[in-house]
């Protein structure tokens, strides 16, 4: 009889020490714990007695490399200009592959988000710039636009089993092409003079880029590489440096170069000849034949696996608890005494824009999207979708990022605070509401809400 691996080995010491940090790092919430804890810590600490030390380490400057070739930046802009890189090329990843094979793949599915998301966009800019007061400080009608898809999907798994799963991928999905329209602004709008010359290196890194893809490069370490002489061409060009994770995103491959049913075919052939070599086995040590046997599976469950897949999944613990997390402790640390009176309407316009513009566009797109045809996803009713509106709300990550590009200080003092009110009553208001949705049962359906209407 060919003796079989146990079900269940007891787990090591080291196992059972992390088993409650890999617990809550595979919890939904759990991403959005960790940037509250980190905006909460830097807001303490920028207004402690001791705040000094905060500022100075944030302002710090870093140099990587010597002269003339080396890069010197504030610790904070290498935080801003290059961790959050890696921010933008996740959200570029997570694009592709909704466009590709998720909800925005199907013109149907994608019209009610795509329409909320624009109306989450364009009602809290006009809300700003009529609340702002002009002049240099309608710069910042971007900062409302954004939502925190990390922050409003923790407070969404708050509320457990009860919140149908199609009402979380609408959120999902409206936040995601929320993020897409986010990007073309800070590109359009908030880069600086451009250099034609950086720009043009630029292009032509990103045509070697696309070359690679075309020639069947599949190894995410190469992408990596061409990837940063394209962050440094965009940096020197006055386009943000963030688009250049976007862009490498949109290049990385997407489709397996194994289909699943020869994965199993390979997979099967390899198992029977693990299975026909244990009958043989001595010791606990793989024999050079079952080690191939073991390297056939493992290189077709990579080849199985998309690139664009494989990288996401990697990479999003990294964005999740290291790089924003570093970014709000970089950036929510603000000094509440410091803002001039001078400098209020902007934060009066941003709590407008995210706790009031985010949650009436989003909602007044729907029903538009919905007279012409649209619909709601099965299960997910009007009352609940005012509940995830006012989640929309909650602008943090991309709005903060769109006020570094938008003012300087005292301003982006203001618009910080600002964010931070709006995105906390925002969060607070879309509890309230899923709360009492989710508790009353199905609420309003599309027949009441047009009679109502």
């Amino acid at each position: 009889m060919v003796s079989s691996v146990r079900a269940a080995d007891p787990p090591t010491p080291i196992e059972r020490l992390l088993s409650p940090f890999q617990r809550f790092a595979e919890t939904e919430a759990s991403g959005g714990l960790v940037l509250l804890a980190c905006t909460a810590l830097a807001l303490i600490w920028a207004n402690a007695p001791f705040a000094p030390s905060y500022f100075a380490l944030r302002d710090a400057r870093v140099a990587l490399g010597g002269a003339p070739l080396g890069l010197a930046m504030p610790l904070h802009h290498w935080i801003n200009d290059g961790l959050m890189a890696a921010f933008f090329f996740l959200v570029g990843l997570e694009v592709k592959r909704e466009f590709l094979f998720g909800e925005l793949a199907s013109p149907r599915r994608a019209a009610l988000p795509v329409a909320a998301a624009l109306g989450g966009m364009v009602v809290p800019a006009l809300v700003f710039t009529a609340l702002s007061g002009g002049g240099e400080l309608m710069r910042g009608w971007g900062i409302p636009m954004a939502t925190d898809i990390a922050f409003a999907l923790g407070v969404l798994a708050l509320f457990g089993p009860r919140v149908p799963v199609q009402l979380k991928v609408f959120l999902a999905a409206l936040a995601i092409a929320d993020d897409i329209g986010a990007v073309v602004v800070i590109a359009l709008f908030y880069s600086a003079g451009v250099s034609w010359t950086a720009l043009g290196l630029a292009g032509v890194v990103y045509g070697v880029v696309l070359l690679a893809n075309r020639g069947g490069l599949r190894r995410p370490g190469a992408y990596a590489l061409l990837g940063i002489p394209l962050w440094l061409a965009l940096l020197a060009s006055g386009i943000h440096a963030s688009i250049a994770g976007v862009l490498m995103a949109a290049a990385i491959p997407a489709r397996p170069r194994l289909d699943v049913r020869d994965f199993v075919r390979r997979g099967r052939v390899a198992l029977s000849t693990l299975e026909a070599l244990a009958v043989e086995r001595v010791g606990g040590v793989p024999a050079p034949e079952e080690l191939e046997a073991i390297r056939q599976i493992e290189a077709g469950a990579t080849l199985a696996q998309t690139p664009l897949q494989r990288i996401e999944h990697a990479l999003h613990p990294w964005v999740a608890f290291v790089v924003v997390p570093l970014f709000a402790l970089a950036n929510a640390g603000v000094r509440l005494t410091d803002v001039p009176p001078g400098a209020l309407p902007v934060t009066v316009a941003v709590v407008a824009g995210l706790v009031a513009g985010k949650p009436v566009g989003i909602m007044l797109a729907s029903w538009i999207a919905a007279r012409f045809g649209a619909v709601l996803p099965a299960g997910v009713t009007w009352r609940a979708l005012l509940g995830v509106a006012a989640l929309g709300g909650i602008g943090f990550t991309m709005s903060i990022f769109i006020a570094n590009l938008a003012f300087d200080d005292p301003l982006l003092r203001s618009a910080k605070i600002g964010i931070l009110v709006g995105s906390a009553l925002s969060a607070l208001l879309g509890w309230l509401l899923l709360g009492r949705a989710l508790r009353d049962g199905p609420g309003l359906v599309e027949a009441e809400l047009e009679e109502r209407i």
